[in-house]
């Protein structure tokens, strides 16, 4: 009986326990038994049948698992403590057959109770090796398939049973999470110092290629999930930066001059410095060694890859065109977008009669409004001034195309970009043409490792927004220069012919008309004008305190010393290619520049020059600038989309009315007459719809102004800036530096002027308001 029971201990199966098993209400079996001997066998074949279910199930996981880190916990459990449990059973064995008198009594015989009390402890040992089996690999009842198990989800519960009162239980865990922290670290390493996915179970790792992504080359995201919890966000975002870095260089090295990869002696450094992290990981010990392998990295390779003049390079051109900071881009490319449509709309006309809402808007002319915006601007240069070259780039890097699946799908946030809070889903890409359209640029090797699709999609997003309201602007402002609808034209008859009776008939009629039309477009000019002045209120603000000031806030942090700041609303307004000029070289130094200024004046700029630091940093500036713009704000958007196709409708409305005016005047004066068109009835109808949409836009500002107050006492009631929420730690304007550095070294955006400045300017600008809304 005691060679049965040490041979059930080694996980054999026993027709002993299994019997017993099965007829254990039974009276007649093992009648010579006692019922606490029959006690002690039944704890004894409960530790037998989790040894054999440890051995099947662990089996089935070190075979045929997905994750790796779940491999080698099982490989672990068998070979380490299973192998110790066996390795018991033969302890115990030799010890009776050697007749040890701790086991053997008179008579050769052997107490049944020795036996169970040398492996009670192993009963809750292998209970708690049971719990982890389960865990890695659950079998449903209903089912009897298993779901699986992560390895980072593993290894956070392997080291929360490192909190535990049993001294072997947390031995045995220590063992498992070193297992578990092992073959992490063996993917880690492959992806650190080589820049490549894990060979075997990379579809665990944190870091997977982007199948989503319709660029040419392989792109990587991080899947959060997948990512132990001893691993902070941040560090997480170095990890993927160096392996970006390092699968970029390699998969560039033979196409593209200049790329090369690093030394090899760098990487027994890198080595050196994964092997020095002991299990169980410390959080701060792994970001230290991260941050010095990323740093390494900069200094030897990116420091050429990435220079900061270039990297600057890249972010002026986006500040300049798709944040329109040259204000003569976006008169260019909404002047010539409206030429196309106009086109387009006497061609449908002429055709069938279609309206601007059915016209189909093709790609050709779309490019062909850009390649027309890009020849006024070349056009307004002179010859003595020197060649434009971030115009030229502008040129060769920003495509306008009609929207695609690419542009349709949601955004994919990257590292970094989960700052960026989520962006209403109120559109604005169908303002310049009735069909959707994104200005974009195209990011060249090597900028794609600090630029993201995601961040040019954000870019594209703001542009659209800020493109709208300025169009509102250019379309309510030409309404003036429409002079038919502000004065008698053409003049009025003088003498002698109006000294006649038919010519002061004639005269006193066509008064009577202009004083009638000059009633009625009294409310309409009103509410242009008040329109006009919230549009220009709300895109100055936007534009200089938000844009501008930020971009000057993070442009001098990356150059390491602030410029002298300019006058507060200096540059409210849309710059120039002039200014805009001029401002580029006054802050944006040459190489050989930024290569001779003293140490002591550029300040600790071995963070700045980092790349992965400077794109951690333009996140941040992405962020704040979504926020401070209102683009998260769903009822401020929705309030200014409403707003902006009123307005789009008005003036349409009021270019209509012009044209039947000036055709009733010519049937009228001049007797040409049309006889298919009847100009009275269709005057009727424009006034009826024009009434209609002058309500619509004065509602829509009260709602855009009413909506900006909500903004207002909802952030000022939580005690914050301009933000929802504190960004990276700072809440209000005043306890932000000035130099727009925080702590560890990390960039801190500016925190714009709160929405209350606009406000007051709304108010101010309104003699007699309904809402804040001049009548």
């Amino acid at each position: 009986m005691l060679h049965e029971i040490l041979l059930s201990l080694s996980g054999q199966p026993s027709p002993l326990f299994t019997s017993f098993e099965k007829e254990e209400s039974s009276q007649n079996y093992f009648p010579l038994l006692s019922p606490p001997e029959k006690a002690l066998l039944g704890s004894v074949g409960h530790l037998s049948q989790l040894h054999a279910q440890l051995r099947e199930r662990t089996s089935r996981i070190s075979s045929s698992h997905d994750s790796i880190i779940c491999r080698s916990v099982s490989t672990n459990i068998v070979t380490v403590h299973l192998g110790e449990f066996q390795k018991k059973i033969l302890e115990v064995e030799r010890a009776i057959l050697s007749e040890d008198s701790l086991y053997v009594g008179g008579y050769g015989i052997v107490p049944l109770s020795t036996i169970v009390g040398e492996f009670a402890p192993w009963t809750r040992r292998m209970e708690w090796l049971w719990e982890v089996v389960q865990f890695i690999n659950p079998e449903t009842k209903e089912t009897g398939r298993s779901r699986a198990c992560t390895g980072a989800a593993l290894i956070n519960y392997l080291r929360s049973e490192l909190q535990t009162g049993y001294a072997d239980i947390k031995e045995m865990g220590v063992q498992l999470v070193t297992a578990a922290e092992t073959a992490w670290m063996k993917q880690l390493s492959m992806w650190l110092l080589y820049g490549n996915l894990p060979m075997y179970g990379k579809g665990d790792f944190f870091i997977q290629e982007d199948f989503d992504s319709e660029e040419d080359d392989t792109q990587f995201r991080m899947h959060m999930d997948l990512l132990p919890k001893f691993v902070a966000e941040q560090t997480a975002g170095s990890i993927l930066f160096i392996g970006k870095s390092l699968n970029h260089i390699r998969s560039k090295r033979k196409t593209s001059a200049g790329i090369s990869t690093a030394p090899v002696t760098l990487y027994q450094e890198h080595i050196e410095q994964l092997a020095g992290l002991k299990s169980p990981m410390s959080s701060s010990k792994l970001t230290t060694a991260v941050d010095w392998i990323r740093l390494s990295l900069s200094q030897s390779t990116l420091s050429t890859l990435l220079p900061v003049p270039k990297i600057l390079e890249m972010l002026t051109l986006l500040h300049d065109f798709m944040l329109l900071g040259r204000g003569e881009f976006a008169v260019a490319l909404v002047a010539h977008a409206d030429n196309r449509i106009d086109d387009s709309r006497r061609r449908a006309a002429g055709v069938r009669g279609m309206a601007v809402d059915g016209m189909l808007i093709k790609e050709g002319d779309v490019m062909t409004s850009l390649a027309h915006a890009w020849a006024e601007l070349f056009s307004l240069q002179n010859e003595e001034d020197p060649a434009d070259e971030e115009l030229e780039l502008a040129r060769e890097l920003l495509r306008l195309s009609v929207s695609d699946r690419k542009n349709n799908r949601a955004m994919t946030p990257s590292h970094g970009s989960s700052a960026v809070a989520q962006i209403s889903r109120v559109s604005f890409e169908d303002l310049l043409f009735p069909t959707p359209t994104y200005l974009t640029a195209q990011v060249r090797a090597p900028l794609d490792l600090f630029l993201s699709s995601s961040d040019i999609a954000t870019y594209s997003k703001i542009h659209s927004y800020l493109l709208g309201i300025r169009r509102a602007q250019i379309r309510l402002g030409d309404l003036w220069k429409r002079t038919s609808l502000r004065r008698n034209h053409p003049t009025p008859w003088g003498p002698p012919r109006s000294n006649k009776p038919f010519g002061q008939s004639r005269l006193k009629a066509s008064r009577e008309r202009d004083n009638d039309r000059t009633r009625q477009m009294r409310p309409i000019w009103a509410t242009a004008s008040a329109c006009l002045f919230v549009l220009s209120e709300v895109g100055s603000f936007f534009q200089g305190e938000v844009v501008h000031e930020s971009w000057q806030h993070l442009s001098e942090w990356i150059q390491g010393s602030p410029s002298a700041r300019t006058a507060p609303f200096s540059s409210s307004r849309p710059g120039t290619a002039t200014s805009a000029k001029s401002q580029r070289q006054s802050r944006i130094p040459s190489p050989d520049r930024m290569s001779s200024r003293p140490t002591s004046q550029a300040g600790p700029t071995i963070g700045r020059n980092d790349p992965e630091a400077l794109t951690t940093a333009h996140r941040r500036h992405l962020s704040v600038l979504v926020q401070s713009l209102f683009l998260t704000d769903v009822p401020f958007t929705s309030a200014l989309r409403a707003l902006l196709t009123s307005v789009d409708r008005f003036v349409a409305l009021v270019i209509r009315l012009e044209t039947i005016q000036c055709n009733m005047d010519l049937e009228t004066d001049e007797g040409v007459v049309d006889a298919l068109v009847d100009y009275a009835h269709e005057e009727r109808e424009i006034w009826h719809q024009l009434r209609d949409t002058h309500d619509d836009v004065k509602s829509g500002m009260q709602e855009l102004v009413a909506s900006l107050r909500d903004i207002d006492d909802h952030r000022s009631g939580e005690g914050l800036g301009l933000t929802t929420k504190p960004v990276y730690g700072l809440g209000g304007r005043g306890n932000q530096p000035h130099s727009g550095t925080g702590p560890g070294g990390h960039y801190v955006p500016r925190q714009p002027a709160g929405v209350d400045r606009l406000l007051m300017k709304l108010d101010f600008g309104s003699l007699r308001s309904v809402g804040g809304v001049p009548e």
